[in-house]
């Protein structure tokens, strides 16, 4: 997998929240991110006044405490104009791996996959600022990492 760089503008996000470490992910008992994108759908959140006609979704992760395997919060939302926002975006450089499949498997192993890629390739960092999923369907993604070049 060869993934794209692109250079994103920044832009806002509206959604729900929740503080989760990847170490907790991996254990069904602790793990809150799909149980996150579950509230997402029940509570219509995707209903968002101030929407823009962006029809995706998006999920954010920021406040990186420390890393890959720090605390981080993640947001499941939409794109935003003129609302107060959840979580902004940066503008920067961002390395976008794209996938199709079932999920959630399709996303995991992306996931696994984008770990991997970085272990590979240490002359590329990742900022931990902003990096998020965007979802154009139920069973496609493009996960945008924010990187730096040594």
């Amino acid at each position: 997998m060869q993934p794209q760089l692109r250079r994103r503008e920044a832009f806002s996000v509206v959604g729900i929240t929740t503080r989760t470490c990847n170490k907790d992910e991996r254990d069904p008992q602790s793990a809150r991110i799909g149980k996150l994108w579950n509230q997402f759908f029940e509570e219509c959140a995707y209903e968002a006044p101030h929407r823009l006609g962006d029809m995706r979704l998006y999920g954010v992760y920021s406040s990186y405490e420390s890393g890959q395997d720090g605390n981080f919060d993640i947001t499941a939302g939409v794109a935003v104009v003129g609302d107060p926002a959840t979580v902004h975006i940066e503008a920067g450089d961002y390395l976008v791996f794209s996938t199709q499949g079932q999920m959630p498997h399709m996303v995991l192993a992306l996931w696994d996959a984008i770990w991997q890629y970085f272990e590979e390739h240490p002359e590329i960092r990742r900022t931990y600022r902003s990096d998020f999923e965007s979802y154009a369907g139920p069973d496609q993604v493009d996960i945008h990492i924010g990187v730096l070049f040594n």
